[in-house]
């Protein structure tokens, strides 16, 4: 969806402007994520501290993305600090990648593991020119960050289902009102 790994993470918190709807609720909410991003094959149990540190490294990612490049003046207390947190992430081992004896790939590891894969995808993409190609949905509600890797590099929106459509249908019921006052 997003384009990155590190994105699909931020965006497990949506409308930070508005509802902020919390998708990691739980650590099995936070162990499914992690099975879904194809980070660990079975994540095994999860605790709420590790549901805290990734939650912790989400909202510094969110942070730096929406902050870079930080220029001569990095912005404050809140910047550094998130920028800590990344790299401090980064340093941390990967998931274990081994093939089985059928030639099936296999992801082991835990939350560190988790957190070192994403913050090293973090730092990979703000070091990187695909940075430059980085938005927020255009959806002024929605907060979802994305690459936009389309060839004319005019994406506007998170996804058609959750924000396009939506605002495409809103658009087509607003010309079809004025149309029929303009009618009247």
């Amino acid at each position: 969806m997003s384009g990155r790994l590190c994105l699909d993470l931020a965006g497990t918190k949506l409308w930070r402007r508005s509802l902020r709807t919390e998708l990691l609720n739980s650590p099995s909410d936070m162990g499914r994520w992690m099975r879904q991003a194809e980070l660990l094959d079975d994540p095994g149990p999860m605790d709420t501290r590790g549901l805290e540190r990734v939650r912790r490294l989400r909202e510094a990612i969110y942070v730096l993305v929406r902050a870079w490049p930080p220029g001569d003046d990095p912005s404050g207390a809140g910047f550094r600090d998130a920028l800590a947190e990344v790299n401090d992430a980064a340093r941390l081992p990967l998931p274990r990648h081994q093939l089985d004896v059928s030639g099936r790939l296999t992801r082991t590891g835990g939350v560190d593991e988790v957190l070192g894969a994403v913050a090293r995808d973090a730092v990979d993409l703000l070091s990187s020119a695909q940075f430059g190609k980085t938005k927020e949905c255009a959806n002024p509600d929605c907060t979802r960050l994305f690459v936009d890797v389309s060839r004319s590099g005019a994406r506007r929106w998170c996804g058609m289902a959750e924000c396009g459509n939506k605002h495409k249908a809103a658009s087509y019921r607003k010309r079809k009102k004025q149309q029929t006052v303009m009618e009247t």
